[in-house]
């Protein structure tokens, strides 16, 4: 009974926060959180600014820790910082203020990608996120070593989302 309770005293009060997740022009996010990608684990790290109703641009930033020490990799295998655009589908859907799904394109220190993720915001400060990105082109040829793949194959970003207006 006691779970119950509190389980609707939750929804309740969660009802009353008016949270989004993609206001618009002005809008700024800043994403933090893990990234996970074939041989190794690190963090990431995104920022950005809403340049219009449904599109912003920013930055990603991303540092591997967790790697196979077998590959041998050096700083500039473990780093990688891109700009980025997006298109929000989330006010085009109806999606509700508090969930936005995304898409773009992003152009690093190794490739030319695309990225693809979501937003759910709790309250008008916090929420999660969740983003794939995959190279469509790699400027280092198809002989490259492993320890040349981080940070342009496919990488599973996920975190937390805090809002600044």
């Amino acid at each position: 009974m006691k779970f119950l309770t509190t389980t609707i005293l939750a929804l309740f009060i969660t009802s009353l926060v008016s949270a989004q997740a993609f206001r618009g022009k002005g809008d700024k996010k800043l994403n933090i959180g893990v990234s996970l990608q074939d041989n190794a684990t690190g963090m990431a790290g995104t920022y950005d600014l809403g340049v219009a109703n449904i599109v912003s641009v920013g930055v990603s930033a991303g540092y591997l820790l967790g790697v196979d020490e077998l590959l041998d990799p050096g700083f500039t295998d473990r780093f990688d910082v891109k700009a980025r655009g997006n298109v929000h589908f989330g006010p085009a859907m109806n999606l509700g203020d508090d969930f936005d799904i995304y898409s773009g394109l992003s152009l690093s220190l190794k490739n030319f990608g695309f990225q693809g993720g979501a937003r759910y915001s709790f309250t008008e400060d916090i929420g999660v996120f969740v983003e794939l990105a995959h190279p469509i082109a790699s400027y280092s040829g198809s002989d490259k070593s492993l320890a040349d793949k981080l940070n342009d194959q496919l990488v599973f970003n996920l975190g937390i989302t805090l809002n600044f207006l």
